[in-house]
């Protein structure tokens, strides 16, 4: 699967990342048309999380790209913020299986955060095909953290 994207837009701030997440959450959830489901060359997800600290449903709209395995990965860039997105910490912080919603349909996944060799393994195949992450690492001054959210159970 060819997932390479040059990036033709400017980066958002991240107050406007925010913004823009909760307009794509909405169209996600009632919309079947593509475009809505693969912006900029992206595909995306709809993650549902539970909040760490209120308990209560969150809902976020990620691009996703997909790993050698067909797992798709989610990258908690921020735009290369300082501090990890809230719906990432939520993500971290699930003892639990998180309900996802693609394109092809629902399902459920046991969250995992990569780390070490796995790690350096996907970084090096994402930025591949996705070269701003560079940008937004060394923006940041911490590591960006790569999520993969394999389909662990179908409703």
């Amino acid at each position: 699967m060819d997932q390479k994207v040059e990036q033709e837009w400017e980066t958002p701030s991240p107050e406007e990342i925010i913004s823009l997440t909760r307009a794509h959450v909405e169209a996600l959830e009632t919309s079947a048309d593509d475009a809505i489901w693969v912006m900029a060359g992206m595909h995306h997800l709809l993650v549902r999380t539970t909040g760490r600290r209120t308990g209560g449903e969150h809902k976020v709209a990620l691009p996703v790209w997909f790993d050698p395995e067909g797992h798709r990965i989610v990258v908690a860039s921020f735009a290369g913020a300082k501090k990890d997105p809230a719906w990432y910490l939520n993500l971290a912080a699930a003892t639990d299986e998180v309900s996802c919603k693609s394109q092809s349909g629902e399902y459920f996944s046991r969250v995992e955060i990569l780390d070490g060799q796995e790690y350096e393994r996907i970084w090096n195949l994402l930025v591949q095909d996705r070269s701003w992450y560079t940008d937004y690492q060394a923006q940041a001054e911490r590591r960006l953290p790569l999520v993969r959210l394999p389909e662990t159970r179908i409703p």
